[in-house]
């Protein structure tokens, strides 16, 4: 049989990353499943993102081997999905994932029947058995003797599972407004904060800038030191940590370690977005300047590495560069000396040593290689060194530029230029509020420019949205984190800017999700319009990596009740708190953007702080 890749038609760097592997994927899509009909075969479904690098792993261990793809072609169809392009079918089977496994991550590995049930899940899969985790080729192997031999037992499998699924999607309501999850959110963050490094875990360690904002939030409204200092003690660290770019500036994904060290080195657009509205927050409530250089300089970023033509932001970049994660931003101590011999003490401030500043992870050796990080501020290096503050700040811009123009010369990380409504609404938002505080006319600029390009080229005739824009091409339906989102940064354009226009859109857009996406039965926003593609309906409130549609709909419905007096929003506002109510009292910590707008709710007040 011939086996054709048709990947190579798609529009989504991800899955071009995958348009020449051996296996024979298809993009997800009705065609694939008539085909596992027609073959009489089960589907191996695989979902990832451009700039993940354990993706990249599986692609060259698995999906670029022959042998593997053509155990693969024989055993399965095969369906590459590209998580970012299309959250929707990654929401349902993590779902999946979490039921079968307790676990999840990407890339994500499903199994499916040809009707779309899911009846084993994994994350990352080495190619051959180890250990007590199963390799692609035993798989491929024990799953074709399954389906050809006791098929019933998948099916059974698959039957159960799909049974489960809808309730991952289930929350509990309460019937009265109960906004004791606030506090309770509070006592449970002061419990895990890492008073030593900040942060709310041991490793790896996340940024949640959501956390943050509520900290933030509740000094704000309370004066209550110690959540500023949670949150200032956090801010700081991360600023001054591996985890921060200091030569090019933005933040990478996470920490690998306690003392945010060693990052997993891709770079998010939404992390940006959220990073930057944290430290706006600190800066405007402390007036400390480091906390303005921080989101100055992720914008200096995003504006010159991550920013289209037409003013639309791009999506992420890689980790990996020249088959290496971290190579294109870290040094040896003889390419740093090079650059800063005549000003040994940056050795010191920088910590370079001649084995490198980290461990390999998978072996425990010496990396030979350094992640620049300062540890503290210049100011706390000043006094160490006995050099005035001034004259550190001097020497580090003219090293900084050194260092960047040598590094620009490297091979550069993959860009994944693909345009999203949601992440561009975070980062409108996120410009507009510094535009506003302080008065800076290119950020507001930006933040225009981009609402332009998302209602001009991401929106049909009628005005409804599209998810993912690249070469010339909208597609996906918008979801409800692309209104969401995007209602997020007009209602803040407006605030900025005080053209009644952006409050408008706003308005228009929440008509539209209000119509297209409510669960009129239960209460809250479905992630999508189409209830019939998937064997479940995704509705999420957990707030991850970005907070969900419901958690910002909450702000968003306060925000448009502070900006028009109009009383319909603040009811939607509380028939929302309501419909997550008792789930957020359940598990209070795990939902701290929907608490921001549950206590703006019950503020009833024209805080916008969580904004």
């Amino acid at each position: 049989m011939t086996f054709i890749n048709l990947l190579i038609h798609e529009k989504s760097p991800y899955l071009l990353q995958h348009a020449h592997n051996p296996v024979n994927w298809r993009p997800w899509g009705d065609e694939a499943f008539a085909a596992a009909t027609a073959e009489d075969k089960p589907l191996f479904l695989s979902v990832g993102y451009a700039t993940c690098h354990w993706c990249h792993v599986m692609e060259r261990e698995s999906f670029e081997n022959p042998e593997t793809a053509a155990l693969l072609n024989g055993t399965f169809v095969c369906i590459k999905v590209d998580r970012e392009e299309r959250p929707d079918i990654d929401a349902v089977y993590m779902a999946a994932c979490h039921l079968l496994t307790g676990r999840g991550g990407w890339p994500l590995t499903v199994l499916l029947t040809p009707d779309r049930k899911p009846f084993f899940a994994a994350t990352y899969l080495p190619p051959d058995s180890r250990f007590s985790q199963i390799g692609v080729l035993d798989l491929c192997r024990q799953i074709k003797s399954l389906w050809l031999s006791d098929r019933t037992k998948i099916l059974n499998a698959a039957v159960d599972v799909s049974a489960q699924l809808q309730k991952s999607f289930t929350y509990l309501r309460s019937e009265v407004l109960d906004v004791s999850p606030v506090e309770a959110a509070y006592a449970e963050l002061c419990g895990r904060y890492d008073a030593e490094f900040g942060g709310f875990e041991t490793a790896p360690k996340f940024p949640s800038p959501h956390r943050l904002l509520f900290l933030l939030q509740r000094f704000e409204r309370n004066g209550d030191a110690k959540a500023l200092e949670m949150a200032e003690t956090t801010l700081t660290a991360m600023r001054t940590g591996g985890i921060w770019d200091h030569v090019g500036f933005g933040f990478h994904r996470y920490s690998t370690d306690r003392q945010w060290l060693l990052p997993h080195f891709e770079k998010m657009l939404y992390d940006q977005a959220m990073t930057a509205l944290a430290y706006i927050q600190a800066f405007r409530l402390t007036q400390k300047p480091l906390y303005a250089e921080t989101f100055e300089e992720i914008f200096a970023y995003v504006l010159r590495d991550m920013t289209s033509e037409a003013g639309a932001f791009f999506t992420a970049e890689d980790a990996d560069s020249e088959g290496r994660e971290g190579r294109f931003y870290v040094w040896s101590a003889a390419e740093f000396r090079e650059v800063a011999s005549d000003k040994p003490h940056w050795e010191i401030l920088l910590h370079v040593v001649s084995d490198g500043n980290f461990h390999d992870e998978a072996s425990g050796e010496p990396s030979m290689s350094n992640i620049l990080h300062t540890g503290e501020p210049l100011a706390w290096w000043s006094r160490r060194l006995n050099i005035p503050e001034t004259d550190l700040k001097t020497q580090w811009a003219l090293l900084q530029k050194k260092l960047f123009e040598i590094r620009d010369r490297r091979t550069h990380p993959l860009k994944d230029d693909k345009i999203l409504t949601d992440w561009n609404g975070l980062m409108i938002a996120a410009l507009a509020n510094a535009a506003g505080l302080l008065h800076r006319m290119d950020y507001e600029q930006a933040a225009v420019q981009a609402a332009e390009f998302v209602l001009t080229y991401l929106a049909d005739a009628d005005g409804n949205l599209y998810h993912r824009y690249r070469d010339g091409q909208a597609a996906v339906s918008g979801l409800a984190d692309d209104y969401a989102f995007m209602i997020y940064g007009l209602l803040a354009l407006h605030s900025a800017t005080d053209n009644s226009r952006w409050l408008k859109e706003a308005v228009r857009l929440q008509v539209i999700l209000d119509e297209k996406f409510s669960d009129t039965d239960h209460g809250g926003y479905w992630m999508t319009q189409d209830i019939r593609e998937l064997p479940a309906r995704p509705k999420e409130l957990y707030d991850g990596a970005m907070p969900s549609a419901n958690s910002v709909s909450l702000v968003n419905l306060n925000t448009l009740y502070f900006q028009t007096g109009e009383s319909r929003w603040r009811e939607q506002a509380m028939q929302l708190a309501c419909a997550f109510g008792g789930t957020a009292a359940a598990q209070p910590a795990a939902f701290t953007f929907f608490l921001i707008g549950l206590d703006m709710l019950s503020a009833g007040s024209m805080n916008t702080s969580g904004r």
